[in-house]
């Protein structure tokens, strides 16, 4: 196997992935592992990719149909081990989960928190508890 290329110019990294210094505000996980794409996390993700880039929100490359000023990073990911709890989805920084999401919900999520600040207490987990 041959040996991974490393860069060892930080500058020339930030220039290869520049939302090393994008000025992210919230990063937005979406799980779609094997429980969680069984109750919809792929219509989740959808919903989310839809409501954030009207918004002119979510962070990316314009030709991507994203904004380079966007203060949202949007992510799917393998499993959370959060499996009961599908569709999660985990917002940082305020390190908030939102268990059993449904693509109706995803708007709610985005107005309230996202551009609002407040937590969705509804589909929150506070402690290991709904909030």
């Amino acid at each position: 196997m041959a040996d991974p290329k490393f860069i060892k110019d930080k500058d020339k990294l930030c220039e290869l992935a520049p939302v090393a210094t994008a000025a992210i505000e919230r990063h937005v996980f979406v799980c779609n592992g094997k429980s969680c794409s069984k109750v919809g996390s792929a219509e989740v993700k959808d919903a989310f990719v839809s409501e954030l880039e009207s918004r002119g929100l979510r962070y990316g490359k314009e030709s991507k149909g994203r904004s380079p000023e966007g203060p949202i990073l949007l992510t799917d990911c393998g499993s959370v081990g959060l499996c009961s709890i599908g569709t999660a989805v985990l917002v940082y920084p305020e390190n908030v989960w939102y268990a059993q999401v449904r693509a109706e919900d995803v708007k709610e999520i985005v107005e309230k928190h996202l551009v609002g600040g407040s937590v969705v207490e509804r589909l929150a987990l506070v402690n290991g508890r709904k909030a």
